[in-house]
Order: C-alpha cells, then structure tokens, then sequence
C-alpha cells in the first residue's frame, strides 16, 4: 500500500560489490585499531618483559604500588628482594616491578679483581 512493487523487487537484489563495499568500513576500522592500539601495547609488554628479565643487585626500581627501592638480592626467577628503607627488605614479585630509576653497578669479575 505504502511501497510499490517495483520499487520493492529493486530493494530485494544483492550486489556482490555493495557486500564487499559495506564490509570495506569494519576492514578499515581493524587495521586502524590494530596500528594505534594492538601493536604498541604488544611493544610495551615486551618491553616491560626485557626489563624485568634484566633485573639486578643495585638496581633502584620503582614498584607498581609506589614504592622505591633498591635490589638486595635476586631469589629467583620470580621474586626479587628489595630494600625500602634501612634495615627494612621485602619480597617483591618480578612482574610488579614497573620501572627502573637507576641501574646498579655490574658484578665485579673474579679473574680482573685478582690481577
């Protein structure tokens, strides 16, 4: 009554271009989230997993609490022991561990402190 029936059998074809057209937007919209989002957080986690890797004994880092200290002893693959204040260490998870401020000092080799 509202619609003719001309006009009603043209809307009923399907193009296979006006598909790919209409899918085209949500490729775009992948590819742009993937570029601005996706792959710098993946850099940034691998990143973060470096640094952590490469924790030390002197190392004064930065905990993902707040906290400020420096690197007693590395316990094992997990755990770290940091010094907060005099006298005061904890334990502390590797992968909380958010920044390092400043590096310490490399283990000193045995053969070059004989000579």
């Amino acid at each position: 009554m509202l619609i003719t029936p001309a006009y009603a059998q043209a809307a009923a074809g399907g193009d296979t271009n006006s598909m790919l057209m209409s899918l085209l937007p949500f490729a775009l919209i992948f590819v742009i989230m993937y570029f601005l989002v996706l792959r710098p957080q993946q850099k940034k986690v691998k990143d973060h997993n470096e640094l952590v890797k490469n924790l030390r004994r002197g190392d004064t880092v930065v905990t993902s609490g707040g906290l400020v200290g420096k690197v007693t002893k590395v316990v094992d693959d997990d755990q770290v022991e940091v010094e907060i204040a005099d006298g005061v260490r904890v334990r502390q998870m590797r992968q909380m561990v958010s920044g390092v401020r400043t590096k310490g000092e490399p283990a000193k080799d045995d053969s070059s402190a004989a000579s």
